[in-house]
């Protein structure tokens, strides 16, 4: 028995019917992605933090769990994937699936000094991730030895200024925060300090503590606080915008000669690129009302922290910015961060 197949001709109806087809299954696929929005979230969500448990992005990463899942009456659970300064978390975000089931707390150190570096990364920060918003800023503070030959940053830079070179400050690795904000002291006070570089901020607290190094530009009010408190260092300045009640009496660098000046390490929350509209605008408007509770402004305050929440499009253009200002920094001091 001979079969004979019928093709369909490429004529203006086969076309039409084909166009049929298609912007059928684009609509159902549209409805599916809406629906699946509308509804969301319908099961946990995990917080990538690139940064181990107890410290201040941690800290911070646990605030903003808490306050997504109260606001979404779904789990919210931090995962801490620590290692290259925040990169390799930030990296398992842009690259997960753009469901809204997986968002990431974003740092300074991944997401605009290394890339003001020009460290070689595995994700572009311009491309490879949806911004959610804000979500605020971690002060920091100088502090020195009790035998340090100054009490106060005036005498601490007419110190440097008569030795260039000889005064020696910790942070807490090269590239850090912490590093930075020696460096922009440096250039706008016009003096030269020695950099000795740790691997993390408890082995310089150490050497301060045990006077290896006069100086350590500190990324934690908090241990700061409880070591001024009893005496064992010398509360210089904060390198943030505001005083704290952490460290009661002690100014800023800002108000100490030096407007403007504001090194904190600050943090946003983010997902990877593609994210649907419906969920970015939710999850932008729960973290823009909760962040600036009470309850969440003390959590904040007794880390050295607070709130400063944004829109989407504010919270890239602030990153861009961030990595054009740092990169400027870099290539003026001649700075190598590798």
């Amino acid at each position: 028995m001979n079969h004979k197949i019928t093709r369909m001709s490429s004529s203006p109806q086969r076309r039409s019917v084909l166009a049929a087809l298609t912007s059928m299954g684009l609509g159902l696929s549209s409805a599916w992605a809406q629906r699946a929005a509308s509804a969301y979230p319908i099961k946990p969500i995990r917080l990538i933090v690139g940064f181990p448990a107890g410290g201040p992005v941690d800290l911070m990463g646990r605030v903003v769990a808490d306050v997504l899942s109260k606001a979404l009456s779904q789990a919210v659970v931090v995962e801490n994937k620590a290692g290259a300064g925040g990169a390799i978390g930030s990296d398992l975000v842009a690259k997960a699936r753009p469901d809204g089931y997986t968002l990431g707390i974003g740092p300074i150190s991944s997401l605009s000094i290394a890339p003001a570096a020009g460290l070689r990364l595995p994700y572009n920060v311009e491309t490879d991730f949806t911004w959610l918003s804000m979500l605020g800023k971690i002060e920091g503070v100088i502090i020195a030895h009790p035998d340090a030959p100054f009490n106060d940053l005036a005498a601490m830079i007419s110190y440097a200024k008569t030795s260039p070179g000889k005064l020696i400050y910790a942070s807490s690795g090269l590239g850090t925060s912490s590093h930075l904000a020696a460096e922009v002291l440096s250039m706008r006070a016009g003096i030269q300090m020695t950099h000795v570089p740790y691997k993390g901020s408890a082995p310089a607290v150490q050497d301060l503590l045990g006077g290896q190094v006069p100086v350590y530009f500190d990324t934690s009010l908090v241990s700061a606080g409880q070591l001024a408190g009893v005496k064992k260092v010398k509360a210089i300045a904060i390198t943030g915008p505001r005083p704290s009640p952490l460290l009661p009496g002690v100014k800023t660098v800002a108000e100490l000669g030096f407007p403007g000046f504001d090194v904190s390490p600050w943090l946003c929350l983010m997902g990877p690129a593609g994210m649907d509209t419906t969920i970015i605008d939710q999850l932008n408007k729960l973290i823009t009302v909760a962040m600036h509770t009470p309850e969440v402004a003390a959590r904040l305050a007794v880390m050295g922290g607070f709130a400063e929440t944004s829109s989407p499009e504010e919270n890239r253009a602030f990153v861009l910015r961030d990595i054009a200002q740092w990169s400027q920094l870099i290539k003026t001091a001649k700075l190598k961060l590798e």
